[in-house]
């Protein structure tokens, strides 16, 4: 094989490895950009690459996020004999401007009844049948029927919800003025397990491959949560420093093994403590003389983003490592660090990270509205993100789509 056909050959490779969409469908000027700079030793070739909007099923073409700086989209190729290196920038992102959001509900969101709107829609209703096949049962009748303490396990939760709220979106694009809403979206993101909807909505990943994922987290965080006696409580009423003072103030009674800490920054007045049953009994015990307005025991298995869930990671860098992940085509913001991310390697990490990590969704919030944001849209089960939204600024402009 010539010098020049070999290049071209590990480039389309390189390519291919990274994007591996439908060759039939649309593609973007994100895309093609993310794509065209190809650096080798002393040589340098740029080409056209292709990138398909179809891994949810969904027929628009993929459209470039406003204001998005094409310069800093490069993706930078080494290539080797028999091997190929691929590097994107992960601060393709970072200097995003937010006008329109699609936010994405957790754990706790369900509700017996939901995916029922789903089934007027035919593209909605269809995302339950592909479900079906990966899971190996009907989730829509858990959906549909319940029963409640059946839906509410972790292991049937995060799909049905995972699949419910992008139900949701094909809902949203059947309506009038749907698709143009849809197109209009420049950054999304999701609470704990929405991560994985958000990135599913941004293309990261196929709908079917985010099912795999959702499917082993739920069932490494159940078995992780089997293993040790644990709970969360939500803690309302007062700031994250107090409930940080409480925190102390419990861990001061109880052994390593039921020490507890804040694993969700909700919003003021709102967040959730996570850690050993003896720990957050200590935590509900004192939480009035700390003031708090009341506390609520959250119905989940065990204490989720909390060292608790450290069984749960290497299950879930074992499957990552194997899935193909992709450049979102607009800004998802992670969990963990409340920042987007581009580079896929640093997704896996970050998604491996986050059962484990605080859920630092104030800062998300906050930083949105504070960067410009517009309207966002919660799509999904439940009314939690719209409710956190309008406790954070009550002018914020947030509407809900359900399924």
């Amino acid at each position: 094989m010539h010098a020049r056909t070999t290049l071209v050959f590990h480039h389309y490779t390189a390519i291919n490895q990274l994007i591996r969409f439908n060759p039939i469908a649309k593609f973007s000027p994100l895309s093609t950009a993310m794509a065209s700079s190809i650096v080798l030793p002393s040589i340098s070739l740029a080409t056209k690459s292709l990138r398909s909007s179809s891994c949810l099923g969904y027929k628009n073409e993929i459209r470039m996020a406003p204001r998005l700086n094409l310069e800093k989209s490069r993706v930078f190729m080494s290539v080797a004999v028999g091997s190929e290196a691929v590097v994107v920038d992960d601060a393709l992102f970072k200097d995003y401007t937010p006008s329109s959001a699609f936010l994405f509900p957790g754990q706790g969101a369900q509700t017996v009844g939901m995916g029922v709107e789903a089934q007027k829609v035919p593209a909605a209703a269809e995302l339950y049948k592909r479900a079906n096949d990966i899971l190996g049962f009907d989730l829509l009748d858990i959906c549909v029927n319940g029963p409640k303490e059946k839906l509410d396990s972790t292991v049937l939760s995060q799909p049905a919800i995972y699949v419910t709220s992008l139900a949701a979106v094909e809902v949203l694009r059947a309506r009038d003025g749907g698709q143009q809403i849809i197109d209009s979206v420049d950054v999304t993101c999701g609470l704990s397990l929405g991560e994985y909807t958000a990135l599913a909505f941004a293309e990261a990943f196929s709908f079917e491959d985010g099912l795999k994922l959702v499917k082993l987290r739920g069932e490494a965080m159940q078995d992780a949560a089997n293993a040790a006696k644990s709970a969360m409580v939500s803690i309302i009423g007062l700031d994250s420093a107090k409930v940080q003072l409480l925190c102390d103030a419990a861990n001061e009674e109880v052994d390593e093994a039921n020490k507890v800490q804040i694993a969700n920054f909700l919003c003021t007045g709102n967040y959730a403590v996570s850690g050993g049953l003896k720990g957050i009994e200590a935590v509900e015990a004192k939480a009035k003389s700390f003031k708090a307005r009341m506390t609520v025991r959250l119905a989940v298995a065990g204490a989720f983003h909390t060292g608790f869930m450290e069984p749960a990671v290497s299950r879930l860098e074992a499957v990552l490592a194997s899935t193909v992940i992709r450049p979102p085509r607009i800004p998802v913001i992670s969990n963990v660090d409340a920042q987007p991310h581009a580079d896929p390697d640093t997704i896996k990490k970050i998604l491996a990270r986050q059962v484990t990590s605080p859920v630092q969704w104030e800062t998300t919030v906050k930083t949105l509205l504070s960067k410009g944001l517009k309207k966002s849209y919660e799509l999904g089960p439940g009314k939690v993100i719209a409710g956190i939204v309008k406790r954070m600024d009550k002018s914020a402009e947030i509407e809900n789509i359900g399924a």
